[in-house]
Parts: structure tokens; C-alpha cells; sequence
């Protein structure tokens, strides 16, 4: 982009054209702009458009522009808590036509979501008829529904005609709307938003009212405080269906300072002791954002499987999930009504099986358990969308309140200014009535007379002029004496307010503090940042395993160890690959020629004496993948993991595995290379051998652990030779290096530990000949 491009966000409008006689920056020499131009500016005025005026919140009264409009025509309308309702339609159709001239739908949404007690925390409209429920069901024709605005809109609507914001004109400029509502508490926070602009998105959740109040007004007594001093104020978000928040205090901490983040949540759940010892859950919150229906679909998901698209049959993954899910679970019900809008019954398949395995399951395959996203993204003060931590939100509030107090302040002083100078006027003509009336008789223009007369203003001359008769008695001149006493103390009050800064923070925490008392309720979401993220699985038994796995790629696995693998059959075509002695609570790491690692659990594999099933329906193989190497073992053992290369790089099974079905990148292997079997740290010294026939003997240490790559030179090679294996033994042990000598004769040869000094060199060295030669291809 060009130097001389806009700046979305210098002013809310783009700048005025120059005149015809100067060139532009970027013009052609008859005044065309060229098309990359005329697109950036197009561009940058709808982009500015989007985010102004649709998707982001303002930092002040936490409301989108749509949102603001609707509030506004409403108390026009004069809807407030206390009057009859109206047809939704009235209202629809009066901000269309004053304020926002787009279709009616997406006025008439605006104003169903902030209707709705499960968006909002606090709900601004107060709606008669069908609004939508969590399910996701659609709220009825604004024809069929009625609004008005609820008792807490005060803290948006109440001030907004006592000069503490400003007004622009509407869209054709026949009405005036305001820039902003002067919200007397953050509703930015209180409330949330969501929304997608153009480049940015913003997902604001709800707080509680009263641990929003308290955290402004305790960094207004102390505007240094920091985010560890408001935390504990303002613990987390407070969401309208409740639920339970379970991330971390520093991971709540994190999201917070920096503006952005992921919550974990979880449903809130109850159990009903059932007779002769059964038992169920009822489940009573949600995480925001799920519903029941929701909830219900993914269980039924689960255990009536649908084959995915592409394929004929469900995988081998999605029958081990239905068979995990269906050994716990016996019957689900909802049982929601008007009542308990969220009643969800789990039965168990028996009432002897541990409860928090039973919920951890479930936990864990549906979004009973979910993750809320964090994005502190709003149009801040100076007028730029900025993603904001969270001292900054209020502490700008806080600014706009004291901005807003001293507005209200001064509009009042002006009103009490021009109602003491009517009355000073008017105790004037008290004071002198006789004359006042024989100068108002007597004169041909009694207004000039009266001034010249008296010293009256012409504001003063002409209120004398329209008042009646009997406001001159002598009752009314006590209750002028009266008024101006009062008026002129509440004037020392305003005018003492605008001198003492100290004075309108008493104000401004006062108020509030009573609108925390008379607004505010208990938090709803339970804070239990110790309870860990349910396990995905239930505890499965420490067993030995022994895996088989074909050449063609079927898996299966057997109980125990020592299996003759004579004993073992395959299919007609098809041998044996790898025979793995390993444990029921290992992952099967499964790598395929590209270098990508898939993690198996060696529990869900299937058994019994059968072929097993392709590893393809437990693995999704990337970018035309085929198996080269699996390794079972426990999660902290490190391996050896090389390629023909002449690279490689020591990693614990932890970090080789992944919890995607696509697995992960995890050795980078170029064009004609392939993956070594990998080696067993079970000693302190590496060997690597070359297809020229030479041995490389190098400490341990010298090999970098890392947990994917390309990894460090394990062997210098000759042009055009590869790497053909490497081992880890044992100190002590035996290698044996495996291969094809003379005439292409398979043969071994032994090298013990002692024969093994004299072939030990540093890392990335050639190495030394085998004699006699041989052609390496395996060493164990």
C-alpha cells in the first residue's frame, strides 16, 4: 500500500475532496484515479463502515450503533419499564424510519438478542411473546410480539437528556440521534458483545454487575492499581445460563492482561439418589453458547454413528467411541420446561460403576465441556478499534464517566443560572408592582420601558411581561424568596462539583454504588478453577499387550507377550511388519514415508484372533502417506529417530505423539529420503552405519533432543551414499549389524564392547570400514 493511502480510522468520515485544480497523489493527468486506487478507497470506506457502524461495540456505553438506535427510539417512544407494551413492529418501523435505514430483520434481531435472557446478562428490552429459546429456536413475526424497555436501560437512558452527550443528525438529517448513551455503569462489560468486522472480531462475555461496579470504583479511589489488584474483584465472566468456569486463575490472568484467550467451561450437574442404591444426573447449566438440543444431537452422534463423507462405512474410531460411550451411558432424556429451562437426565448403564468416570466420559465427547473465546476488541475513546486488556476498559470508562458527570454537571448549572436570573427578575416586580404595572400601562413598548426602568434583560422583561397576575401575590413572592435559596445553594453545590475534583469522585462512586444496590444480583457461573478438564477415556487397566501389524497396514492386538510370531496368521498376500510388546496404557506411535507422526491408543485397538482392521481407519494418512515405522512404549522413554539423510534427533514418545487424527509433522525428510527404524535409548553411545559399509560409534550427548524436524548430521556421508541404520545398545550388550556381503550372501557380524573403542569417533564423522565388508541394513 502507498504511502499516501487512508487511514481507516483518522476520522469517522473520509476526507473531504481537494480541489479540481490540484492533483491528487496517485491521479492520472485528466483527474481518473487508476483502478488500484479507486478499489483501495472503496475498500477502505466500507471496511471503515463494518467497523463503526455494524460490528464493534463502543468502549463508553458498551452498544453497536443498531443497538444504540433501537434503545433511543424506544425511550422517544416513551417505553419504559413502567408503560404498556408495544407491538414489536411499531418500534421496528420508527428506527427504521427516524434512525436506521436498513431492512427490518436486522433491526428486528438487534432487538430480540438483547431481549434475550440467555444472551444477555442483562437484558435491555423487555419482551412479551416469543423471543427465541437456547435451542436455537427463532423468536416469532415482530407482528406476533411486544416490547418495552427494562428497568436497568436507566443506567443507558436516564441521563441522556441532561447534556452529557453529544447528538449528530440521522441519516437524512430530519432527526437527531445520539453519539452515545450515557451509561452510568460498563456495560461493555457487564453485557459482552460479539461480532466480525472487516480484519477483526471482538467476543466481549458478561460480568457480574456488582463485581464490575466494584472493580471501577476501586481503581477510581486508586487509578494506579493494576490487573492483580482488580482480579480479585472481577474474578472472571458471569454467564446468563450459569455453568462452571474451570480455567486456571493464571490462565484467566493471561486472557485478561492481554485481551485474548480461551475459557474452559463446564456443565453444572446434580445427583439424584435413586431407590435401591440407583442413581442419575440431572443436568441443570450449560456452558454459554450450548443448548440442549445440542447436547442431545452429539450423544445421539455418538451412538448411532453415520459413515463420513466419502466413506461406506463408519470408522473403526467412531465404533470405539459408540462401544466407550454405550458401556456408561443407559438413557437420556430432557426434560426442560418453563420451570428448569435446562434439565438434561443421564442414566447410567449401571448404577455400581464410578460416578466421575460415568461424567467424565461424557464430559469429554460433548460439549458438556467446552471452550468460550475471549477477544477484548472494542472502539476505544480516541476512536480506533483496539484489542484492550482489561484495566484499560475501565479505566476509559472511567474517564467517559467523569466526562459524562461534569457534561451533566455543567447542563445543570446552566439551567439553574437561567431560572435564578427569571427569578431575580421577577422578585424585581415584586418588590415594585405598583410601578411595574404603571409602567406596563403607561408605555406604548412596555419591554424597552421595563428594562430602562428596572435594569431588566430582555429574558427578564419578557417573562415579567407573560406571567399572570396572581404570581405577583404575596403568597408567591415567599415561594420566590424560597426557590432562590435553594437555588442558589444547589448552584454553590454544582459550581463546587466543577472546582473539586476531589468532590465529583465522592459523586461518581456514590452513584455508583447505588446503582450496584439496585441493580445488582448474585454471580451465576460457579468460579472452580481447580476441577482438571475431563479425561477423555475411561482408566483402563495396566495390561501387556503384544501389537501386530501387517504390511498392508491391519492392526490388531493380543493380550500378554511371547507370541511366537510363527503362530501368527495374515491375510492371503499379505506378512507380518512389526510384533510389538507393549502395555495397554501406551500410545502406538505410527509414522508414515512423509515424515508425519499419528498417535493410536493401544487400548482401542481391536483383539480377538481376527486380521484386525486397516491403521487407515484409526489414522487419517496426509498428502498420500504409507506406513514406514511404529514405535509402543511407555510416554517418557526417548527414542532414536534418523533418515537416509544422514539427520536425526532423540525424542520422548510424549512429544512424537499427537492427539490429532491427522497427526503431525514431525521428521522432515527430503525428496528420495526415507525414515531408519527407530533406535531404543537404552545405552550412552550412538551407532550409525552407512550402505558404503562403514561404522560410526558417537556419544549420546552429542545427539539433540528435540520433538520434531530435521534434527542435527548423525553420520558424514559420500556422494549419492545413505544412511542404512542406527542403534542405541546397551553398554554392555552385543551389537549386532545385519546385512548382505559377498555375492549378496546375508550375513551378521558381532562387535562387543570392546571391539567397539576403536570405531568410536565424534558426531558427523564417516566412520570406520567393517571388516570383513558388509552392507549394512539393520542393527539391533
Amino acid at each position: 500500500m502507498s504511502n499516501d493511502s487512508l487511514d481507516l480510522f483518522d476520522a469517522a468520515t473520509p476526507p473531504a475532496p481537494p480541489p479540481p485544480e490540484t492533483p491528487v497523489s496517485g491521479e492520472l493527468d485528466d483527474g481518473a484515479l487508476p483502478l488500484d486506487r479507486y478499489a483501495e478507497r472503496a475498500y477502505l470506506a466500507y471496511a471503515m463502515s463494518v467497523v463503526r457502524s455494524r460490528a464493534l461495540p463502543q468502549v463508553e456505553d458498551g452498544l453497536k450503533p443498531v443497538q444504540r438506535r433501537i434503545l433511543h427510539a424506544m425511550n422517544e417512544m416513551r417505553l419504559s419499564a413502567q408503560s404498556k407494551h408495544v407491538k414489536s413492529a411499531r418500534v421496528v418501523g420508527d428506527v427504521i424510519g427516524k434512525y436506521h435505514p436498513h431492512g427490518d430483520s436486522s433491526v428486528y434481531d438487534a432487538m430480540v438478542r438483547v431481549a434475550q435472557d440467555f444472551s444477555l446478562r442483562y437484558p435491555l428490552v423487555d419482551g412479551q411473546g416469543n423471543f427465541g429459546s437456547r435451542d436455537g429456536d427463532s423468536a416469532a413475526a415482530m407482528r406476533y410480539t411486544e416490547c418495552r424497555l427494562t428497568p436497568i436501560a436507566e443506567l443507558l437512558l436516564s441521563e441522556i437528556d441532561r447534556g452529557t452527550v453529544d447528538f449528530i443528525p440521522n441519516y437524512d438529517g430530519a432527526f437527531e440521534e445520539p453519539q452515545l448513551l450515557p451509561a452510568r455503569l460498563p456495560i461493555v462489560l457487564m453485557n459482552g458483545a460479539s461480532g466480525i468486522a472487516v480484519g477483526m472480531a471482538t467476543e466481549i462475555p458478561p460480568h457480574n454487575l456488582r463485581e464490575v461496579a466494584e472493580a471501577a470504583c476501586h481503581l477510581i479511589r486508586h487509578p494506579e492499581a493494576g490487573l492483580d489488584e482488580v482480579l480479585p474483584l472481577l474474578p472472571g465472566p458471569d454467564f446468563p445460563g450459569g455453568g462452571q468456569l474451570i480455567s486456571t486463575p493464571e490462565a484467566i490472568r493471561d486472557a485478561y492482561a492481554s485481551g485474548r484467550g480461551s475459557l474452559r467451561m463446564r456443565a453444572r450437574w446434580r445427583i439424584e439418589e435413586l431407590a435401591r442404591g440407583q442413581w442419575r444426573v440431572i443436568v441443570e447449566q450449560l456452558p454459554h453458547g450450548v443448548s440442549t438440543a445440542q447436547v442431545l444431537s452429539e450423544i445421539e452422534g455418538i451412538t448411532n454413528p453415520q459413515p463420513r463423507a466419502g466413506k461406506k462405512d463408519v470408522s473403526q474410531e467412531q465404533k470405539n467411541l459408540k462401544q466407550l460411550v454405550l458401556g456408561v451411558l443407559d438413557t437420556v432424556r430432557d426434560e426442560s420446561s418453563d420451570k428448569s429451562p435446562v434439565r438434561i437426565v443421564l442414566e447410567p448403564k449401571s448404577s455400581r460403576q464410578s460416578r466421575d468416570e460415568f461424567m467424565a466420559v461424557l464430559l469429554a465427547h460433548t460439549s458438556l465441556e467446552s471452550s468460550v473465546s475471549l477477544n477484548l476488541t472494542m472502539i476505544g475513546r480516541d476512536g480506533r478499534p483496539q484489542q484492550k486488556n482489561l484495566v484499560q476498559i475501565l479505566k476509559e470508562w472511567i474517564d467517559f464517566r467523569y466526562h459524562a458527570v461534569e457534561r451533566r454537571t455543567r447542563h445543570r448549572l446552566g439551567e439553574v443560572d437561567r431560572r435564578l436570573h427569571i427569578l431575580e427578575g421577577r422578585m424585581i416586580a415584586f418588590l415594585h408592582i405598583e410601578e411595574v404595572i404603571r409602567v406596563i400601562r403607561e408605555s406604548d413598548e412596555p419591554k424597552p420601558a421595563l428594562i430602562s426602568a428596572f435594569g431588566l434583560s430582555e429574558i427578564q422583561a419578557e417573562d415579567i411581561l407573560e406571567i399572570r397576575l396572581r404570581q405577583l401575590a404575596r403568597l408567591e413572592g415567599f415561594k420566590i424568596e424560597k426557590e432562590l435559596a435553594e437555588l442558589k445553594q444547589e448552584r454553590e453545590g454544582l459550581q463546587h462539583l466543577l472546582d473539586n475534583r476531589n468532590a465529583m469522585t465522592k459523586l461518581i462512586l456514590k452513584e455508583i454504588q447505588e446503582d450496584a444496590k439496585k441493580y445488582g444480583d448474585d454471580r451465576r457461573t460457579l468460579l472452580e478453577t481447580v476441577a482438571p478438564a475431563a479425561s477423555a477415556e475411561l482408566s483402563v487397566a495396566d495390561e501387556p499387550m503384544t501389537v501386530i501389524l501387517s504390511r498392508n497396514g491391519w492392526v490388531r492386538a493380543r493380550q500378554g507377550h511371547g507370541i511366537d510370531p510363527a503362530a501368527v496368521s495374515y491375510k492371503a498376500g499379505d506378512f507380518g511388519f512389526a510384533l510389538l510388546e507393549t502395555r495397554s496404557t501406551w500410545p502406538l506411535i505410527v509414522i508414515d514415508t512423509n515424515g508425519r507422526a499419528y498417535t493410536i491408543k493401544v487400548s482401542e485397538l481391536p483383539g480377538g484372533r481376527g486380521d484386525g482392521v486397516p491403521i487407515t481407519t484409526l489414522v487419517d494418512f496426509q498428502d498420500g502417506g504409507k506406513l514406514a515405522q511404529v514405535v509402543s512404549d511407555a510416554p517418557d522413554t526417548v527414542w532414536f529417530f534418523a533418515n537416509s539423510g544422514g539427520y536425526g534427533f532423540l525424542c520422548s514418545v510424549t512429544d512424537a505423539s499427537s492427539r490429532q487424527r491427522a497427526g503431525k509433522a514431525f521428521m522432515s525428510l527430503e525428496k528420495g529420503e526415507r525414515l531408519l527404524a527407530p533406535a531404543k535409548a537404552v545405552g550412552n553411545w550412538i551407532a550409525a552405519a552407512s550402505e558404503g559399509g562403514r561404522l560410526l560409534v558417537f556419544p549420546r550427548t552429542e545427539m539433540k533432543v528435540q520433538s520434531g524436524g530435521r534434527g542435527v548430521i548423525v553420520m558424514a556421508l559420500d556422494e549419492g551414499e545413505a544412511l542404512a541404520a542406527v542403534a542405541i545398545p546397551a553398554d554392555e550388550a552385543v551389537l549386532v549389524v545385519e546385512g548382505t556381503g559377498r555375492g549378496g550372501k546375508a550375513t551378521s557380524q558381532e562387535l562387543k564392547p570392546a571391539q567397539r573403542e576403536t570405531l568410536r569417533h565424534r558426531r558427523a564423522r564417516k566412520g570406520v570400514p567393517l571388516a570383513p565388508r558388509i552392507k549394512p541394513e539393520r542393527m539391533r
